[in-house]
């Protein structure tokens, strides 16, 4: 096992920490900088992101009009400074990002094509087909290349921050817990390494795996909030997770194939399966509603008739232009043989963003001292109930340029404790399970349990028998993660449970329906 000490420590190798760790080391270049990824370098949330990046961007446009959307969206419970400066800061962190080489379709040379999504009231979507994310990842990925003080490690699994609590005779204090770096096992070899940093930026991305169907990929098992929570950092908001309205209905696939919600913006439309289109009844906003408006309609419609799926109607659109502004939603469709011009698109809600997490300020810091949080897993204010399409990659890209420029500011003189007597990871006693099947078997049970009582619509009857079955979950995994030598599958498990488990707390504490959050005892 080994010791290693960097400036900045980066968990999760996404938009938010990537944009992290390379304006930090371009501000800082005597400074070392590690990112830390528990796969390959370039799965994340981010690569996925379809839509793209909102950002009031020509004169048709204006911040107060992006930042009444976010908060319409948000249900006016989110907090008016942060989406005032998240707004406002949008058009810099989008020139820095097309400067580093990100491409983002035009109209004609040198003006943008802009799209329109659901919630927003203009379009200022900037997008690249409809693999926005994965350009994005790109580009950031080219930039950490090229800069000599970033060292990226892949396939390595963060399984605690290293705290206080950690330390020999370290005196503890409830109100005032330092963070030192990372507990992280190296999957190349099974050994599990001390990270030490004077500076650790979570940025590990969401939690969609907790349930069933979800567009995340199967990495979001939301570890790092699961990390801060053990760890005693403030968490908020977890009662609020985003349902995307069009995932592909494939029974049994996951992650759910997303069909982004900028073909509503192209002019689809949703019916069910009489052909009728069901959102006429209920927003005036139609198919481009806010997402936990559009999810709830569709879980409504297939209550009320029994069916698995709702249909998305592209027929009446240009079928050409549809091929060249969604590629790759054209090509996934056709590989199953259904053709847009003639045929709908079948369709259920998915879960897809996680709105709550580790409460940061504006400047990203945590209740933790020391510790930074960023991007999904961090809980900053901007989407209150419900998160804005398109909103998600912006908040990664101000808030990892906001943490860079403090650490770069304030941050870049500090040393680490050399009198801190921090041990290495203590295996004695564990060993390696003879079958994983217990792993696998509780991991399923988790995402049913929260598929079928903890998603669009709950109530206190639901959550009441969710928190149960957790319960012995929570007991049997802390069992045997305590005599299993550590492995990525044992460790997510673990941090499946309490993330299901802190869903349903605050669940069963919100007694008003806001946004994403909707239940039937507070009608």
């Amino acid at each position: 096992m080994s010791i290693y000490k960097s400036d900045v420590l980066v968990l999760g190798s996404g938009v938010a920490g990537l944009t992290t760790a390379i304006k930090t080391a371009k501000a800082l270049p005597e400074k070392k900088v590690y990112v830390i990824t528990k796969t390959e370098r370039s799965e994340s949330n981010t690569r996925y992101a379809q839509g793209g990046i909102a950002a009031v961007w020509d004169k048709l446009d204006s911040f107060e009009d992006h930042i009444k959307d976010t908060m319409v969206a948000g249900d006016y419970i989110s907090d008016p400074k942060v989406v005032r400066m998240v707004v406002e800061e949008a058009p810099r962190c989008m020139k820095q990002l097309i400067e580093w080489g990100a491409d983002f379709d035009q109209k004609i040379k040198g003006v943008l094509d802009l799209g329109k999504e659901g919630g927003h009231s203009t379009n200022r979507i900037l997008h690249h087909k409809d693999i926005t994310g994965f350009e994005v990842e790109k580009t950031l990925l080219e930039q950490v290349e090229s800069l000599p003080n970033i060292t990226l490690l892949d396939f390595h699994f963060v399984i605690d921050l290293i705290t206080d609590h950690h330390v020999v005779n370290k005196e503890l204090s409830k109100e005032n817990i330092n963070c030192y770096g990372a507990y992280i096992l190296n999957e190349k070899n099974n050994k599990i390494d001390t990270f030490l940093a004077t500076t650790t930026v979570l940025a590990t991305g969401g939690a969609g795996q907790v349930y069933a169907s979800t567009t995340n990929p199967v990495i979001a098992t939301g570890d790092g909030i699961a990390m801060a929570y053990r760890a005693k950092a403030k968490i908020a908001d977890m009662e609020f997770v985003q349902f995307h309205p069009t995932s592909l209905y494939q029974p049994g696939v996951s992650p759910a194939f997303l069909i982004s919600e900028a073909v509503r913006g192209f002019g689809a439309y949703l019916r069910n399966k009489e052909g009728k289109r069901f959102m006429l009844e209920v927003d005036e906003r139609l198919e481009l509603a806010p997402r936990d408006v559009v999810a709830r309609a569709i879980d409504s419609e297939l209550i009320r008739t029994g069916d698995q799926h709702v249909y998305l109607d592209c027929t009446h659109l240009d079928k050409k232009a549809f091929k060249k502004h969604f590629p790759n939603i054209y090509k996934k469709c056709k590989s199953i043989g259904i053709d847009i011009a003639k045929d709908y698109i079948p369709v259920v809600p998915a879960a897809h963003y996680m709105m709550g997490g580790v409460v940061v300020d504006e400047k990203g810091y945590t209740s933790v001292n020391n510790l930074f949080a960023c991007g999904e897993c961090s809980r900053s204010g901007l989407h209150g109930a419900n998160r804005l399409a398109s909103n998600s990659l912006l908040e990664a890209l101000v808030y990892g340029n906001k943490i860079a420029e403090e650490i770069s500011a304030n941050r870049k003189d500090l040393e680490f404790d050399k009198n801190l007597e921090i041990p290495e990871w203590n295996e004695e006693g564990t060993t390696v399970p003879s079958e994983k099947v217990l792993i696998s078997h509780n991991r399923k049970t988790i995402k049913n349990i929260m598929t079928d009582l903890v998603a669009i619509v709950r109530s206190d009857e639901r959550l009441e028998k969710a928190l149960d079955h957790l319960n012995y979950l929570y007991q049997d995994t802390e069992k045997a993660y305590a005599k299993s030598k550590l492995s990525p599958q044992i460790c997510e498990l673990r941090n499946l449970n309490a993330i299901s488990y802190l869903i349903v707390k605050y669940s069963m504490a919100r007694k008003e329906n806001k946004g994403a959050f909707y239940s039937l005892d507070n009608l």
